[in-house]
């Protein structure tokens, strides 16, 4: 019997009757061998840490843009703190844990530089709109491998597409990395506005302190304890009303003291313009777009996805050198 099979079998007798199971995936865009080795969602998994998109993480702006400081969380360790929590839910779930993994290390590889400012200025210029959850599947799908995509299993792309809170992702492990998401983005980006002093955990509102927890640790095993207790034994992945509605205020909260901090976002225009006068560069040059971006244009995509295809692409600090060896001059040597 083959690896793959092995661990296959063990997840059935392992895993939640609610659970994903590796073998009844609805398979992948183009079909291929299966792995003498891993499951599906192993695989996709590995594709995905091995992606030049995942490697950009870590240089793209999670909220602080350009802090002083090593300690502040990138898009990187976003995703790496999302993916931990999500795992830890879903074993104590007995959900597929490898599914729930490849799904949050995917999940933001559409990320634009410089965070939601960057997005927020591609989807004003570009008249197809931009989104970042769209952009990772179009990442996995198109982008990476020369043009040829990763080819993810169907579950992995729809939980990916899907994170965000509005969204209903097909399988339970989506739904736990959707949750996820919040809880590692309010507990990490609250732990970043303390140590950057925008905040301290006194400010946040007794009512909310009170269901949730006085610290950041506190906040965090909470809002995880609720979702298990409340998730065991079922397909349904959510928090019981209490809590949700205490994170939901402490969401509320910190959109008013960080994410709208004049202070926090004071470089965010900067930032805005950047990207904007980027993508209006490329529509007039398309010329000068690298050669795997020209490929896409000589496939048939049209100019305007192309060009957020490429300044998404970008790293915070590469954007910077892109913009500044186009517009700023250089010094003359003789």
């Amino acid at each position: 019997m083959l690896i793959r099979e092995e661990l296959e079998n063990a997840e059935k007798e392992r895993l939640s009757p609610y659970a994903t199971l590796s073998v009844n995936s609805k398979g992948r865009m183009k079909e291929e061998e299966p792995c003498d080795i891993r499951p599906v969602f192993s695989r996709d998994r590995d594709r995905i840490v091995h992606s030049k998109a995942f490697r950009r993480l870590k240089d793209k702006t999670q909220v602080f843009l350009n802090p002083e400081g090593d300690h502040y969380r990138t898009r990187l360790t976003h995703t790496l703190e999302v993916a931990q929590i999500a795992r830890t839910i879903a074993r104590a779930l007995k959900m597929n844990e490898e599914l729930v993994e490849a799904i949050a290390l995917g999940h933001d590889l559409g990320h634009t530089p410089f965070g939601h400012a960057g997005e927020r200025a591609l989807n004003e210029v570009c008249p197809l709109g931009f989104r970042h959850n769209e952009q990772s599947v179009r990442v996995v799908d198109v982008l990476e491998r020369d043009g040829e995509g990763l080819n993810l299993t169907m579950e992995v792309r729809d939980g990916m597409e899907k994170h965000k809170m509005s969204s209903n992702p097909a399988t339970p492990e989506g739904r736990i990395v959707r949750l996820s998401d919040k809880l590692a983005y309010i507990h990490h980006d609250m732990d970043d506005a303390i140590r950057a002093r925008v905040l301290t955990d006194r400010d946040v509102p007794a009512a909310i302190g009170e269901v949730l927890g006085y610290t950041t640790k506190e906040r965090l095993d909470t809002m995880i304890h609720s979702i298990i207790s409340c998730s065991a034994g079922s397909a349904d992945i959510r928090m019981d009303e209490v809590t949700e509605r205490a994170m939901v205020d402490m969401r509320s909260f910190m959109f008013e003291r960080v994410y709208q901090n004049p202070i926090v976002k004071s470089e965010e225009t900067k930032a805005e313009t950047l990207i904007k006068t980027l993508y209006a560069y490329y529509i007039g040059h398309k010329d000068e777009l690298p050669y795997e971006y020209q490929k896409l244009l000589a496939k048939g995509d049209c100019i305007e996805r192309v060009c957020c295809d490429y300044v998404a692409s970008m790293t915070d600090h590469y954007a910077i050198s892109v913009y500044e060896n186009i517009y700023i001059p250089k010094s003359w040597h003789g």
